[in-house]
């Protein structure tokens, strides 16, 4: 059925025996079954199915159902035949609560969600991966798996290699990050930054000094934090030595006149 309900009736052409009170009462009656020990609301529409059906609409007074409506189709077959019923539904308005459109379970997982134990085999047709060897797009790889004619059987697709370095690269790990833009230096230069192989070697390496936050993890090679191997910290005394100093250790004294006597 493909009626759907609204809150002002609308212009029907139909067998007028199927919009009279009978009708409606009928339509009514089957609401009433279907909704059970839960009142149904006031006729607040009809809507033409074809010349021999319509759809009455009633409110649906059901908890949780705020914006729907009963919908009861009910036909007519012609002279000496009774109005009949054909279908009774609840149909959601134009502003009723409804769930949200289903989405499939691997799309809605997101980073993170992976937990201990967790299986998450990829798509079939995930697009960040192609099979074989000579196909990653990726020289370095092609090189080595060519020559050793051994190898993984997928590997990182030219998008899955873009869009990984595209994450990176926002990420707390990159240029643009609260760390990087107050660092003294980049990791590029730095003595404990271990470039990656293949293409992504050109932007990104792996962090292995172990007292900063970004140890064992994807740092951009603009990224930079305050233990950069070559930061240097001038060494002043602890307390601040004034230029002009007095050794109160040495007492001057000068001896005085004794006074006359009085």
């Amino acid at each position: 059925m493909t009626a759907t309900p609204t809150q002002q009736p609308e212009p029907v052409l139909a067998d007028p025996v199927l919009l009279d009170s009978g009708a409606v009462g009928l339509a009514r009656a089957a609401a009433q079954e279907e909704a059970g020990e839960e009142p149904v609301g006031d006729h607040v529409g009809v809507l033409a199915e074809d010349d021999a059906s319509v759809t009455h609409l009633f409110e649906a007074e059901r908890a949780g159902y705020r914006g729907w409506s009963w919908a009861v189709t009910v036909a007519h077959a012609g002279g000496g035949t009774p109005v009949s019923v054909s279908e009774v539904v609840l149909l959601p308005g134009n502003d009723a609560l409804v769930a949200p459109d289903w989405v499939p379970w691997h799309e809605r997982v997101r980073a993170g969600d992976l937990g201990v134990g967790d299986l998450l085999p990829p798509r079939e047709d995930d697009p960040r991966l192609v099979p074989g060897y000579v196909e990653s797009e990726d020289p370095a790889v092609e090189e080595v798996a060519l020559e050793v004619g051994l190898g993984r059987v997928r590997v990182l697709s030219r998008e899955g290699v873009l869009d990984a370095a595209s994450r990176w690269h926002g990420g707390d790990f990159g240029p643009r990050s609260d760390m990087a833009r107050s660092a003294p230096a980049r990791c590029g230069t730095c003595g404990f930054y271990v470039r990656v192989a293949g293409s992504l070697g050109a932007g990104f390496g792996v962090c292995a000094n172990e007292l900063t936050p970004a140890d064992g993890h994807v740092v951009h090679v603009e990224y930079g934090c305050g233990a950069h191997s070559e930061v240097e910290v001038e060494n002043i005394p602890a307390v601040p030595v004034a230029d002009l100093v007095y050794d109160d250790a040495v007492l001057d004294v000068e001896a005085n006149a004794p006074e006359s006597s009085r």
